[in-house]
């Protein structure tokens, strides 16, 4: 194995990567089918009562992007090309391989195939490259050269890929982690410019994508961010005036076509990282909220790519295998479009032993056939556990099939489900525990399976590949430990005469209201409803007669997932539109207000300024306010000029007296901080109540 130089003088995991070694039941009749291993035993009396997955057709989570499944390739790895990748990707229904490879992007030279400072390993060009896409049947991500290339490299690399060879490469990111260049004090990251602040890259993307587009206006442009609650994201380097996210989108939301962020949940083992992957819905809801500021009515129009994913730690482990499985599934059921795995090969870093086999530490999907000492990998392109994971992805999906919600009653069992084109609809169990066997239940809301014995799919300990297992019919069915089964069942006849409505867009929003309008569904619906996610249940909260809404009662400050659905003249209601999360404002003609500042941040802690101003004709002499965190991750450490105290979420912040008189229209205000922590997505309070009241709020 080649051992590449690394710039910055050391391996950092999740960056220098590359330079690594190489509805309701009334809305349809509900059912239940259980599945397990054939080997399983009925459960004994005094087990444990199955776990209940609900999921929920009528429900939609979004389509699968014919780009949704990926992974990365790199320069330096010389088995990058080989015939068995191309085979081995497709069966894994990998349809994106992202080039040339992290870190290695902001130094490599695609003219003359050269990375100053770093290996590049023969046959890895970019001609070599696109023939394994084609070969896959993908598609590229390419990663142009921001760090010490130009927006007139990249311009002709396009030319190159897109007008001389027809090769119609569509996703360019500008630059790798560039906030990793060294301006937050810690940098990995390669950039040669002199000013190296998120203000000067965004000033760049624009340029990048005036050049770019100029060659081939069909090319969509992509900027990095940082991923919220992971390091440098809210840290104000020096001379800014915001963060990373904030100051790169006030530049480029008029001209980016979609987003990168990338995730390592990281932990002392692979099961912490499964662990952490209910972090992920948080982060790329913070994201959206980001590009909803920053975009406005665009912010629809900008998509987030997750172009790396690995846990970090113990990452050729089965518990790895599962969270590939479960982290790939849960960002694509929470807007993302794309999603990459890194990486394809990369090479062994230390030896361990995880659930009795041994592991490589190596972030790969396939061996690279290298050694530590005395203990060498299997042979070149053997699959590690994560390919098994991502392989089981086929079975519940692929691209244009609609994800809809599911649920479950226990933190050991992740659930996926899948309403596939053809009408089949599938589920995919995730059974965390390596110790204990699982009882399963599933029951159905919006669709009714025909009574056919479901196709299962099964990954678990003595399975060297995705097997095709055996129903065994009836009774309490058992997911073994440590295993991702799949469940696949037919619809009974009786479907809807009308098809989905187009996409709903939000027209307006207030505190306590929201207007929506949609394209008419195909057929002749003779209504259509609106319902609301609430988990894998569905709440009606509008029926029109006509392609608009509006929505009345929200709560002021909250946010609502929506699906609108048309009804036939039989009664059938058709598939779910794409779904829309819109969010009711604080009320602008409140008796109060809260101003709400988050200073600085570090990443997992941040300081944060509260103000509170009463706008009332009448004086408030003690005053108490209250407000819940969005995210179970965030709480308040410590606070200054007021009493602060906390049950769970909830936050109950009194005066300290010396602050306990608010004079009446603005006339004075009472200001307090408090230092805070976030495991995850930091966003911030939506409705602070003072004495009761609901304030309007304003972020600072």
């Amino acid at each position: 194995m080649h051992l590449p130089h690394t710039r910055s003088g050391r391996l950092r995991a999740g960056a220098v990567r590359g330079l690594a070694v190489a509805a309701v039941g009334a809305l349809a009749a509900a059912s239940a089918v259980a599945l397990s291993s054939p080997a399983a035993a009925e459960p004994e009396p005094g087990a444990p009562s199955p776990v209940e997955v609900r999921v929920n057709a009528q429900l939609g989570l979004g389509t699968l992007d014919e780009a949704a499944f990926g992974a990365n390739a790199a320069i330096w790895d010389a088995h990058m090309n080989d015939p068995e990748v191309a085979s081995l990707m497709k069966d894994a229904g990998i349809g994106v391989m992202r080039y040339p490879g992290g870190s290695y992007s902001d130094i490599y030279h695609w003219e003359d195939h050269t990375a100053p400072g770093g290996y590049v390993a023969p046959n890895t060009g970019f001609d070599a490259f696109m023939q394994t896409v084609r070969d896959t049947g993908a598609q590229p991500m390419i990663t142009a050269n921001y760090g010490t290339g130009s927006p007139e490299e990249a311009a002709a690399w396009v030319r190159y890929a897109n007008v001389t060879n027809d090769y119609g490469v569509k996703y360019w990111e500008i630059g790798n982690e560039i906030y990793g260049n060294g301006h937050y004090g810690n940098g990995w990251e390669e950039d040669d410019h002199a000013d190296k602040s998120p203000a000067e890259y965004a000033r760049n993307v624009r340029a990048y994508a005036e050049a770019m587009k100029a060659v081939d206006p069909s090319v969509r442009i992509g900027a990095v961010l940082t991923t919220p609650g992971d390091w440098p994201d809210g840290v104000i380097g020096p001379g800014d005036s915001a963060d990373w996210n904030n100051t790169v989108l006030s530049g480029v939301a008029d001209v980016v076509d979609f987003v990168i962020v990338h995730s390592y949940p990281g932990g002392a083992t692979a099961d912490e990282a499964l662990d952490r992957v209910s972090r992920l819905p948080g982060q790329l809801r913070q994201v959206r909220r980001l590009l909803d500021r920053h975009a406005g009515d665009r912010s629809d129009e900008i998509r987030i790519a997750l172009t790396e994913v690995n846990s970090g730690v113990q990452m050729n482990s089965r518990p790895n295998g599962l969270f590939a499985a479960d982290v790939f599934m849960t960002a694509l059921e929470n807007g993302v479009f794309n999603i990459d795995w890194w990486n394809i090969h990369n090479g062994p870093t230390e030896i361990s032993q995880v659930d009795g086999e041994t592991d490589f530490n190596d972030y790969g999907l396939l061996s690279s056939g290298g050694c530590i000492e005395d203990v060498c990998q299997p042979a070149v392109n053997t699959p590690f556990h994560p390919y098994y994971g991502i392989k089981s992805l086929t079975h519940l999906g692929g691209p244009g099939d609609t994800m809809v919600a599911s649920t479950s009653s226990s933190e050991h069992v992740s659930a996926h489900a899948v309403h596939q084109a053809d009408g089949d609809l599938s589920v995919m169990l995730i059974n965390k525990d390596q110790e204990n066997p699982h009882p399963v239940e599933i029951d159905y809301a919006g669709f009714t399976p025909d009574g056919r014995e479901p196709v299962v799919h099964r990954y678990a300990r003595g399975d060297d590949d995705v097997t095709r297992v055996a129903d065994p019919g009836t009774g309490a069915r058992t997911l073994p430990p440590y295993s991702i089964t799949t469940v696949t069942v037919s619809p009974k006849t009786g479907e809807a005469a009308v098809g989905a409505p187009g996409a709903p867009e939000v027209v307006s929003t207030d505190s306590t209201s929201a207007a929506l309008t949609w394209p008419a569904a195909d057929g002749e619906p003779v209504r259509y409803e609106v319902y609301e996610h609430l988990g894998a249940n569905a709440e009606l909260l509008a029926t029109s007669t006509s392609t608009s809404a509006t929505l009345n009662n929200l709560p002021p400050g909250t946010e609502h997932t929506l699906n609108v659905l048309a009804r036939d003249a039989s009664g059938h209601l058709s598939r779910p539109s794409e779904p829309v999360t819109l969010a009711t404002t604080s009320p602008s003609d409140s008796s109060c207000r809260v101003t709400y500042r988050v200073d600085q941040g570090w990443g997992s802690g941040f300081v944060a300024t509260v103000t509170v101003s009463n706008l009332a004709e009448t004086p408030i002499n003690g005053w108490s306010l209250d407000f819940t965190w969005p995210e179970s991750g965030q709480s308040v450490q410590s606070a200054w000029s007021a009493q602060v105290s906390s049950d769970g979420r909830r936050v109950h912040v009194t005066d300290n007296g010396d602050n306990a008189e608010l004079a009446p229209e603005g006339g004075s205000t009472a200001t307090f901080g408090f230092v805070g922590a976030n495991e995850g997505a930091n966003p911030a309070p939506a409705v602070f109540r003072l004495n009761g009241t609901v304030c309007h709020t304003v972020r600072g």
